[in-house]
């Protein structure tokens, strides 16, 4: 109680704005990845362009675009890490300055259809193409054009490598005939043909410059002697192998099984694992153990590329579910993940005591925790279908995620930052779609169902994240305390008020409804949603409830008499989640729309909107700092948003205090005459008014013109470029065109015409310049005219007098 008064005591602060401080976005749909020379540098095809990431980080730097918006077919990284070279659907080849990055240059592929693979050789100075039309073109990357046309492939042409050793000038290739065939590029014929694969072959290794290791998708790798052009050794794996990567002969493999000297390779495939394999004897000397759940499907696992990185001393596996391993190379421990591609996200947290990671729910069994400063992600298996929706203790360290398969889920992070799953429930007749945590303590969870029920599941001590239990062996099973028929629909939302005793639910029946904790027993109904109800969330200041519907309004509702307190209009379409922010003196709402809103309660009023998602945004949640929040959309991005409300008011109170400055100043130097600086600082300050004061203040002095010319001459280029876009809004105004005319009269003075048309804006100036000055004129042209004629009758009304007094006439 005291720290909720302590808190109380302290003046909200009432949120005005988020920005973006970090999204989490696809940057990996298929195909091969490459990792630069360094190791510093990764690059992934994603659709029309391909991505570079720092490694370290995991963060994304910059994307290579094509301006046609066609997909890139293959892709390659020269050798000295200098250039990249892309092809795409449009049948075009381009050359990348990637660290810039720019498009060096793009021509024709010559290939009547799509480029399938492609291949540097070790100077970076020849490029092959494999082509989906049986051909092999090799291209002179220095002069420019293409010096080798090589046919005789039966089918797409899928793999290309030149030979390590240049003076040798041959080409390696493979296609749909299974073989391999071996080019001199000096005859630009095909030399050799290495028949023993039954399947697609999928990846070249050179151990030295005769000996060639071979993997296919018909579950074997073969060893070549390049020499007699036979096989020397094949070894059956008994697996789809997609890469097979050989060790390098200096270094200490010796836990991976590594006894004797001689080749040993890796291999990665449709098991999903790392396996490492000795040449000479066939065998499997090491196997990854497996970390994934028995029931999974083995193609959901599948590995489709290794490569072997020497800089890190790091063998990286990228998997069909695109996510990229980086393992230790002489233990083939991981070290690092990264996760290309998240599929629609259907939920999302913070969790750790600092907030430091993020929990993910995507449209798959798996679950993704993402470490925040390296962008790092533990997949955790253990569900059989689709998790729904996930919820996190107060504390940080405890989760429950609940799934399609019926059952929950309980996790715990350790200090390592490592989840592992506590314990499971089952008991629902359908698929569990919404599920929340207690508040107070870790005690116990509820979950809602298809099935139309609500489930309190009780959570053993043992189970905390304070009890110092021994490490879990197998998940401990939850049995449900209390089962109660909640509606009359599907059950959307589910939420524990702050004092664990109440629980609301939100259904489609377009009802929500508040429970007690101990016994689920009814306590009440909000009616008033016009339809289904897709979040409810207790106030945690306040005894009021917070509910949103498809019907695109938020409502606040009293706990004592269920009566709607405010209703909030907005959004235009279905309000899918909802949270309190500012110590419960605002809502930050998500809608369908892809749409952030944010409200201050007391008022009413929608305060800021923001625009981060381009599809529904089903995750919402904030930090306990309440400085950010964590959106998570269709559109497969998770997106950090920072509050921005107490630097935007530092910068205008520091820009305000900045102005008032200049302005004092000003004032000074109008005061002791420096007009130069006046009209210089003036101009600075942007402010075509204050300028207008300066030059008034200048013609008012003796010899006003003359001073005038001599500080406009002084003026820099860009300051006489803003004084004339201020003079056309000057002469706009009669009162100020006598101004505006003079100061115009010096720039076409002192300024030479070429020199005026290099002025930015100078077209329009003139533009809008030339109408008001005529008009000025002509009105000047009519007030000169009627001084005219005020003067002939002054002249004529003293003449008159003189006559008369000449006659006497009094």
């Amino acid at each position: 109680m005291a720290d909720t008064d302590a808190a109380a005591a302290e003046p909200v602060r009432f949120k005005s704005n988020y920005t973006v401080s970090r999204k989490i976005e696809p940057f990996y749909k298929g195909g091969r990845v490459q990792i630069s020379r360094d190791g510093k540098f990764m690059f992934c095809p994603c659709g029309s362009k391909v991505n570079v990431l720092d490694v370290e980080t995991g963060a994304l730097l910059h994307s290579l675009q094509q301006e046609e918006e066609e997909d890139v077919t293959a892709f390659v990284l020269s050798p000295d890490d200098e250039v990249l070279l892309t092809s795409s659907r449009a049948l075009l080849l381009r050359q990348w300055h990637w660290r810039e990055p720019r498009c060096a240059r793009a021509w024709r592929a010559l290939h009547p259809l799509p480029v399938a693979t492609m291949a540097c050789d070790p100077t970076a100075t020849l490029l092959a193409t494999g082509g989906c039309d049986s051909t092999i073109k090799v291209w002179d990357m220095v002069k420019h054009y293409c010096t080798h046309n090589l046919k005789g492939s039966s089918g797409v042409v899928h793999l290309v490598e030149f030979h390590p050793d240049i003076s040798r000038l041959q080409l390696f290739s493979s296609s749909m005939d299974y073989k391999i065939r071996i080019w001199d590029l000096n005859s630009s014929k095909c030399v050799a043909v290495l028949d023993g694969h039954f399947s697609a072959v999928t990846s070249l290794a050179f151990a030295d410059g005769n000996t060639l290791l071979s993997s296919g998708r018909d579950k074997i790798c073969m060893v070549w002697d390049l020499e007699s052009r036979e096989s020397k050794r094949t070894v059956p794996v008994y697996e789809t192998v997609e890469a097979a990567v050989l060790l390098p002969e200096k270094g200490d493999f010796s836990q991976l099984g590594v006894k004797k000297q001689g080749l040993h390779f890796v291999t990665a495939g449709s098991k999903g694992i790392l396996r490492v394999w000795e040449v000479a004897s066939a065998g499997c000397v090491y196997a990854q153990p497996v970390p994934f759940a028995p029931r999974e499907e083995p193609s959901e696992r599948s590995l489709c590329q290794c490569l072997w990185v020497p800089a890190r001393g790091e063998l990286v596996t990228v998997s069909l579910e695109h996510n990229v391993m980086f393992y230790e190379a002489q233990t083939l421990q991981l070290r690092k993940q990264l996760a290309g591609y998240n599929e629609e996200v259907l939920d999302v947290k913070f969790l750790g005591p600092g907030d430091s990671h993020i929990v993910v729910a995507t449209n798959s069994p798996q679950l993704k925790v993402f470490e925040l400063a390296t962008s790092h992600c533990q997949i955790l298996y253990g569900h059989t279908e689709t998790i729904m929706a996930l919820d996190v203790f107060r504390k940080g360290l405890m989760f429950v995620t609940c799934a399609k398969d019926r059952s929950i889920r309980v996790w715990r992070m350790g200090k390592a930052g490592r989840v592992v799953c506590v314990a499971q429930g089952l008991g629902h007749a359908h698929g569990v779609g919404t599920v929340a945590c207690s508040r107070m303590k870790e005690s116990f969870v509820v979950t809602s169902s298809q099935d139309c029920t609500i489930k309190i599941w009780n959570i053993p001590e043992s189970l905390t994240s304070k009890a110092k239990a021994a490490s879990i062996s197998s998940p401990e099973i939850l049995h449900a305390r209390v089962t109660e028929k909640g509606h009359n629909k599907d059950i959307n939302s589910v939420a524990v008020s702050p004092n664990d005793k109440l629980l609301a639910t939100g259904s489609q029946d377009r009802l929500a409804k508040l429970w007690s904790c101990s016994d689920c027993s009814l306590l009440g109904v909000f009616s008033g949603h016009r339809r289904g109800i897709w979040c409810v969330q207790f106030s945690p200041v306040d005894q009021v409830l917070a509910t949103s519907s498809a019907d695109g309004t938020l409502k606040l509702w009293g706990l004592r008499d269920f009566s709607c307190l405010k209703t909030f209009e907005g959004h235009d379409a279905s309000v899918l989640k909802i949270i309190f922010v500012s110590r419960g003196a605002q809502l930050l709402s998500s809608g369908s729309d892809g749409l952030l809103k944010l409200w201050t309660i007391k008022t009413n009023e929608c305060v800021k909107t923001l625009d981060g998602h381009e599809d529904k945004i089903w995750g919402l949640h904030s930090n306990k700092q309440d400085d950010m929040v964590v959106t998570a959309s269709s559109d497969s991005c998770i997106t950090l948003w920072q509050d921005v409300t107490e630097i935007e008011e530092k910068e205008a109170q520091a820009k305000q205090e900045e102005q008032i400055m200049k302005e004092q100043e000003l004032s000074n130097l109008l005061h002791e005459h420096r007009y130069l600086r006046a009209l210089g600082l003036a101009i600075s300050l942007d402010r075509p008014h204050t300028v207008l004061t300066v030059v008034k203040a200048i013609l008012k002095e003796p010899e006003g013109r003359k001073h005038l010319e001599e500080n406009i001459v002084r003026l820099r280029k860009d300051q006489k470029e803003a004084v004339l876009a201020f003079l056309v809004t000057w002469n706009t105004n009669s009162r100020n065109c006598h101004e505006a005319q003079a100061v115009l009269e010096i720039l076409l003075k002192h300024e030479a015409p070429d020199s005026l048309l290099q002025f930015s804006g100078i077209k329009p100036a003139v533009e809008s310049l030339l109408p008001y000055t005529e008009r000025h004129f002509q009105r000047l042209s009519r007030l000169l005219q009627a001084s005219m004629f005020i003067d002939f009758m002054w002249q004529h009304m003293r003449l008159g007098d003189t006559a008369q007094q000449d006659n006497g006439t009094p």
